[in-house]
């Protein structure tokens, strides 16, 4: 049988209490020094990333002839500023996720057999760049089309829609986190086969399951009711569930 690392044979239990101690506060600095140096461009993210989902000039609604547009107020005398803070907070998460990642690992490895080290170490760097991806769907799809959705709905022509900044604000992070967090699936999945808890006959198996699942997912994410737009959302949550399969191993031994 494969044999442990030796730093890991030699490390107590407050020697891991120190070690999570260190990869805390490094992550912590990490995101600390990014908030900073992002929370001075406020115009770019806000103008440029956060906000151009609520102009007509988006992408989307010109690939898909919609005249859109989403007017903006706010009605807290404080809500700008903490707006701004929690907005430079998840920028700042978003950039720094493959560092996180790294710390993550680099706390995970040695308590790994030495061939689960080098199995498992690339679906770590693979996770970032499915976040990545998972991220820029949300933003760039269902996001828009969520709010294009809510926009245009009413209960009664009498009440007309007013969207306060915090109720955007919270749909925007929500959905690209949310995105890039279902995105990992496929990491999970590929951490389970290495470790020999799932196998690809197991995943073959509850294949229709997963697709009920997935369309209930893409429903609860874009409530917009038409088929189209779930469409956007589950092909590619889809698409994934069919590359764990393919990434995963063939049985457990």
């Amino acid at each position: 049988m494969a044999e442990l690392q030796t730093k890991d044979k030699e490390m107590t239990f407050w020697d891991h209490l120190e070690e999570l101690r260190g990869v805390l506060i490094r992550s912590a600095v990490v995101l600390v020094v990014l908030f900073i140096a992002l929370f001075f461009f406020k115009t770019f993210i806000f103008d440029t990333i956060v906000l151009a989902p609520a102009k007509p000039d988006f992408w989307l609604y010109k690939l898909l002839g919609i005249n859109f547009s989403l007017k903006l107020i706010n009605i807290e005398v404080t809500a700008q500023f903490f707006i701004h803070m929690r907005v430079t907070f998840i920028a700042a998460l978003i950039v720094c996720f493959p560092f996180l990642c790294y710390e993550l690992w680099k706390f995970v490895a040695p308590a790994l057999y030495k061939n689960e080290i080098k199995a498992i170490r690339g679906a770590f760097a693979f996770g970032a760049g499915l976040f990545y991806l998972g991220a820029a769907i949300g933003y760039f799809i269902v996001m828009p089309l969520v709010i294009f959705f809510f926009s245009g709905y009413q209960v009664s022509e009498s009440v007309e829609n007013t969207f306060a900044l915090g109720s955007y604000i919270s749909i925007f992070s929500s959905m690209v986190l949310l995105m890039g967090i279902l995105f990992e699936f496929p990491t999970v999945i590929a951490v389970l086969s290495k470790l020999g808890l799932v196998d690809r006959k197991f995943l073959k198996k509850y294949r229709r399951h997963a697709v009920v699942v997935i369309m209930l997912v893409a429903a609860v994410l874009t409530p917009t009711g038409d088929p189209f737009t779930m469409l956007v959302v589950a092909v590619p949550l889809y698409l994934l569930y069919e590359l764990s399969i393919l990434i995963c191993r063939n049985d457990i031994d």
